[in-house]
């Protein structure tokens, strides 16, 4: 089976659970998710990885959490080549840091899975874990 990682960082939990719905989407898909919290993992760890996961909520001025854009400058060292899953949620603005961060990702050279990051408004709906469970699904395949 097909071990996938899941990181995330989450404020209230709503990134919490749509990193749960596509590690729920690996499982189902034959995989076998490890979801964790960023402070939970070193990047490192994700090295030897072809694809992998990462989910964190917009914060401040649309930006990424302080732990988590740490985390991500280690991945942009190795992400070349990587398929990566980006997802989170967001209370305000547009998505600006999703697309900031797809654009960061892209530019370290990976392949971001459909093309853009998945992002749901607060709390996950059942079309926004649908569509968590389907990016899963596409890590395994």
């Amino acid at each position: 089976m097909k071990e996938v990682y899941v990181v995330y960082w989450s404020s209230t939990g709503n990134t919490q659970a749509m990193a749960e719905a596509v590690g729920a989407g690996i499982n189902e898909a034959g995989g076998t998710a490890r979801v964790v919290e960023v402070s939970s993992v070193q990047a490192p760890e994700l090295e030897n990885q072809a694809c992998f996961a990462l989910g964190a909520s917009a914060m401040g001025a649309e930006e990424l959490d302080g732990e988590m854009d740490a985390f991500v400058s280690e991945v942009e060292a190795f992400a070349a080549g990587r398929q990566i899953a980006l997802f989170g949620s967001y209370d305000w603005g547009d998505g600006e840091w999703m697309r900031s961060w797809a654009d960061r990702m892209s530019s370290a050279g990976a392949v971001i899975v459909d093309g853009e990051g998945l992002i749901a408004n607060l709390a996950p709906d059942e079309e926004a874990v649908a569509a968590c469970k389907a990016l899963g699904a596409k890590l395994v395949q």
